[in-house]
């Protein structure tokens, strides 16, 4: 039941461990709960615990929550600067020069999480290029971020 997660999470080269009885699945979105509100809940909930994302068109599209669980781990991630993180989060690439430091997978179409100067998790992209490439290219494909659900709330 919970193969969309955890292959979204190999992705990064991070794996969860967790109890599968407490994954809850409704309508296509997943949900992580604790064995005392797995007691509790009925089959006719609209959320419970924490959201952890939802299958659309058999896509998996994770939720920050699970991308900051992963980010916690030891995974493909980068670290970038102010600029980069501000520029990342209005839906703007990451070039190399805004990386202070990487972790994990380095090489060209590595999935990667992005986070700020303070550990916070703000997306994840794709490596368009090795990281050991020159300083003006960019480096992090925008997939999603933060910004998102503030620009699509701009257009209505």
């Amino acid at each position: 039941m919970i193969k969309p997660i955890t292959d979204f999470a190999k992705q990064f080269n991070a794996s969860l461990n967790w109890d599968e009885r407490l994954i809850v699945w409704k309508e296509n979105r997943y949900f992580l709960i604790t064995g005392n509100m797995k007691r509790l809940l009925n089959e006719d909930f609209f959320y419970a615990g924490t959201y952890l994302g939802k299958v659309k068109s058999e896509q998996f599209f994770p939720s920050f929550s699970l991308l900051q669980m992963i980010s916690e781990q030891q995974t493909n991630k980068v670290y970038v600067d102010r600029k980069s993180a501000w520029l990342f989060i209005c839906g703007r690439d990451i070039f190399k020069r805004g990386i202070v430091r990487a972790e994990g997978a380095k090489s060209e179409g590595s999935c990667i999480l992005v986070l700020n100067e303070f550990g916070e998790c703000l997306g994840f992209g794709r490596l368009v290029c090795g990281l050991d490439r020159e300083e003006g290219a960019v480096a992090v494909k925008n997939i999603s971020d933060i910004g998102d659900f503030l620009r699509r709330e701009e257009h209505r």
